[in-house]
């Protein structure tokens, strides 16, 4: 007997999983190690070449030994922020097993659908603050996404207020983690600050002794140099990324939205103003995950039942469904028809008889390549193929012909 899968062991998404799925992250877990050197090498060279250099310069006591065990606080306190974001849900929404039944309708022929075919809307319209907000379907996640949420395609998951994917951290940022994503960035910039200031005083303290000229003072320490230079640079990437989600929060926007957004002339229905919007990202308690990946996984939901019966009495007369009874009285003929792979001699198989009443049935019974079953059978969706492109069932040829072999048998 199979041992059972747990969820990270059958998950659909690219995420990639470790320590038994207690860590999450995603495809691009191994830019970590890129961003990791970029913190953890100019923090040791500073460490070397510069603050030992400043430990006796401040005597009262012994200050100057701070200068380095700050930089490797700060440097750890950084580093676990990054591990934080990029090894949590970020708010990922469950998949769904099947499309939402609940909002299947044959389609209307006066509004463009095909008649006799289930379909649903792949656009709908909630309402958040007093605000109409549209919602889309996704056919990968197979559910409507609730609003701010995207599907990311790179680890090809739907997030929950998704911001973006980060290659640096190998990640997507969503709900759950953008708090310690902010905070990763903007600990970043304040350690780039302190590293450039420490090594400028450095240097200041050179021309002080014996190297009068910024020149000979950073030639007498080029691990000076380059640091400021490498601290400058990261200033403005890491800088900017601060002042930019500042503003985000400020006004309660995401990265996805503003990009997006940022031409259209609506409202931000999410904005609260600037006081609650800081509330709400570092104030208000961390939803938790929706997914336990250390969990077993459960038997799938048994797909939707289309129940044809009950449709026959909601369609209107003359609709697109209206003659199921005409067509359960020729079962033996649509048998026929359904066996057969040549579907351009259903009307010569029909003419003989009810040719002009079942015209419109016969053409219905060609397009779909099957056949029309028993009224109030019910029929499991697993026997029908989806049409992602139009948002339509179809139901399969071997359904429908048992159907008719029942109807065949109890006629006789």
């Amino acid at each position: 007997m199979a041992q059972p899968q747990r969820v990270y062991e059958a998950w659909k998404g690219n995420n990639r999983f470790f320590f038994g799925g207690r860590l999450i992250f995603g495809p691009d877990a191994k830019s970590l190690l890129l961003s990791v050197s970029l913190i953890v090498v100019p923090v040791l060279v500073f460490c070397v070449f510069v603050a030992r250099h400043l430990l006796h310069r401040f005597p009262d006591y012994n200050a100057g030994y701070a200068i380095p065990v700050v930089a490797v606080v700060f440097m750890i306190y950084v580093l676990v922020l990054l591990l934080i974001t990029s090894a949590q849900d970020p708010g990922i929404i469950p998949r769904a097993a099947h499309p939402p039944e609940e909002e299947f309708a044959y389609g209307n022929p006066l509004s463009g659908g095909t008649p006799g075919r289930l379909q649903f809307p792949r656009v709908k319209e909630v309402m958040v603050n007093g605000m109409l907000v549209k919602v889309k379907y996704c056919d990968t996640c197979m559910i409507y996404r609730p609003p701010r949420c995207s599907h990311c395609s790179i680890c090809n998951n739907c997030v929950e207020r998704f911001d973006h994917h980060c290659p640096w951290v190998g990640q997507c940022i969503g709900q759950r983690n953008y708090r310690y994503f902010f905070m990763f960035v903007s600990s970043s910039t304040l350690l780039c600050i302190y590293v450039f200031a420490m090594s400028a005083l450095y240097i200041k303290f050179l021309m002080d002794n014996g190297y009068p000229t910024v020149w000979k003072a950073l030639k007498h320490s080029p691990a000076s140099l380059a640091l400021m230079l490498y601290c400058f640079i990261a200033l403005w990437f890491v800088g900017g990324l601060t002042g930019f989600h500042l503003y985000l929060i400020s006004t309660n926007q995401t990265t996805y939205e503003n990009f997006r957004y940022r031409s259209d002339s609506r409202p931000n229905v999410y904005d609260q103003g600037c006081l609650n919007n800081f509330v709400e990202v570092f104030c208000t308690k961390t939803k938790p995950s929706k997914h336990k990946f250390r969990a077993y996984v459960q038997e799938e939901v048994q797909p939707p039942i289309v129940n044809f019966g009950r449709e026959v009495d909601d369609q209107p007369v003359g609709g697109p469904r209206s003659k199921v009874e005409d067509d359960l009285e020729i079962g033996s003929d649509l048998l026929k028809i359904s066996q057969r792979r040549n579907y351009e001699d259903v009307d010569v198989e029909m003419g003989g008889r009810h040719s002009n009443e079942m015209e419109g049935d016969a053409k219905l019974v060609m397009s779909s390549e099957s056949r029309i079953p028993e009224a109030g059978s019910d029929v499991r969706v697993r026997h029908s193929s989806w049409d992602r492109r139009s948002g339509n069932w179809d139901i399969s040829s071997d359904v429908l012909t048992r159907s008719a072999s029942d109807l065949i048998g109890r006629s006789v």
